[in-house]
């Protein structure tokens, strides 16, 4: 086969179906009648009152050392999608991947993972062009990433009592500590995986998943790690200096988490506060606590999710011309191999 013809039959079957054609803008159809419902119905979940009056209690320097940590914890969170491309070895640039990432964050957060970790994630990297195969690969390993090094941090507070828990929970710090040492083995043992398995792969929903090397195994650790213990020092931020430590605030937090992936509320509005209110407050009062989390829920979801809205639109607006130029990118990259 000629070069020519080579390039004729790659076209001939890179043409997407009229199916997938006919597919493709019924989700694009979908996906802007459903953005603006779920964002509705967040707002309307919000009591604005208790979020000024939450704010405006706040020194600037306060708020201005929130924002900088969220905004650290997002660049982490969206560098996710770096270790996707290390792994997948797919050519998009960084400069769409980082932004690409902040968006998926946002709506994940304030929107249910359904929304802004599954369905968006498919639905900006097939518009830039990547296949289902490779945004499949990507997506599992942000979710290993994301929970990897949940389970290393919670474990760790649970393990060594390191979260200060109401009188009537020391019944349970036995359990917490047993929970945790699951936690850092299980952790421990996809380490151990990565570095040690001879079996590199394996099969999930008709999707060939293999083991990332062990260095990057040990970024995804690190990453993940440092992206929770913002979170948690965001919260630290917004309380009292002194009155609760920064261990007990993550620790809560993480739990908070859990809980939130289980009830499967967008944003986790109500099971968070009530988390903190009911495990913190026999160190501080209710007020204290509901209003450090609407400073942490303004910081830290709603803002970003503005900002998110922008950029998503602006992806949808230079989709054409992205993909265009990432096959191009891909082509030119093909032919060096070659």
């Amino acid at each position: 086969m000629t070069t020519a013809e080579a390039s004729t039959y790659t076209k001939s079957h890179n043409q997407p179906s009229k199916k997938m054609i006919w597919l493709k803008r019924g989700l694009t159809i979908f996906f802007f009648i459903l953005v603006p419902v779920l964002l509705f119905s967040l707002v309307k979940q919000i009591e604005w009152q208790e979020v000024k009056e939450a704010l405006t209690s706040y020194k600037i320097s306060t708020l201005l050392i929130g924002i900088a940590i969220a905004l650290f914890s997002y660049c982490i969170f969206a560098s996710y999608d770096l270790i996707g491309k290390k792994y997948t070895g797919h050519t998009i640039p960084s400069t769409q991947i980082i932004p690409l990432g902040f968006v998926c964050y946002a709506f994940n957060l304030n929107l249910s993972s359904w929304v802004g970790g599954i369905a968006l994630r498919y639905r900006l990297y097939s518009r830039l062009g990547l296949d289902v195969p490779t945004i499949t690969k990507i997506l599992s390993m942000n979710w290993i990433t994301n929970w990897l090094g949940y389970l290393i941090l919670a474990g760790t507070i649970f393990l060594f009592g390191l979260i200060s828990l109401p009188d009537n929970w020391k019944i349970g710090t036995t359990a917490l500590q047993v929970i945790g040492a699951a936690m850092v083995a299980v952790a421990i043992l996809y380490l151990f995986a990565c570095k040690f398995s001879k079996r590199r792969s394996i099969t999930v929903f008709r999707h060939e998943l293999s083991l990332p090397e062990s260095s990057l195994s040990f970024i995804q650790a690190g990453m993940a790690i440092l992206n929770w213990s913002l979170m948690g020092l965001l919260i630290f931020t917004l309380l009292p200096d002194g009155k609760v430590s920064y261990p007990t605030v993550l620790g809560i937090l993480l739990i908070g988490a859990i809980a939130g992936v289980i009830t499967h509320i967008p944003a986790g509005l109500g099971v968070l506060e009530t988390i903190f209110i009911t495990l913190l407050q026999h160190q501080l009062s209710k007020g204290t606590i509901l209003a450090a989390l609407i400073g942490y829920r303004v910081i830290y979801f709603l803002i970003p999710l503005a900002i998110a809205i922008l950029i998503y639109f602006i992806f949808e607006s230079r989709a054409k011309k992205l993909r265009a130029s990432n096959e191009e990118n891909q082509e030119d990259s093909n032919n060096v191999r070659n």
